[in-house]
């Protein structure tokens, strides 16, 4: 993934949601080019003609909240409508993989709505289960 991906990520993400999160590609673009730190987890794949269809997106973590291993999450995942059902998630979901286990990566977690089964679906059909860890959350 590199900087001028990013209207092009905001735009399959829009076509998938039905609503615009440009604040939050803009943050996550920021940490992707800017971070000296900041390990590249994140794809693109793109048609013959170059135009971007689908993208994953994750972080690399080592050492934070305790955990000695290095772990990652998938956060964000989205192929175009109009290229769905052509292998495109399947593709980038496994490159995503092959990319985090170069890298030494040992687990890999992801946070999914219950009530959205397609990816429910699509998670349980890669292997993931509901971890061992609990998410707390609060209102404030």
């Amino acid at each position: 993934m590199k900087p001028d991906d990013f209207a092009a990520v905001v735009r399959i993400d829009e076509k998938v949601l039905k609503a615009s999160r440009s604040e939050y590609y803009r943050l996550k673009f920021e940490t992707l080019v800017q971070s000296p730190d900041y390990l590249p987890t994140s794809l693109v794949a793109e048609e013959k003609g170059g135009m971007v269809v689908g993208f994953v997106m994750g972080e690399l973590y080592i050492g934070d909240y305790g955990i000695t291993q290095k772990k990652a999450t998938l956060d964000t995942i989205g192929v175009d409508p109009d290229y769905q059902h052509k292998g495109i998630g399947e593709q980038l979901f496994n490159e995503f993989m092959d990319h985090l286990k170069a890298l030494g990566v040992q687990n890999i977690t992801t946070l999914v709505d219950e009530n959205d089964s397609k990816l429910m679906h699509f998670f349980s059909a890669k292997q993931f289960s509901p971890s061992k860890t609990i998410n707390l959350e609060r209102s404030l």
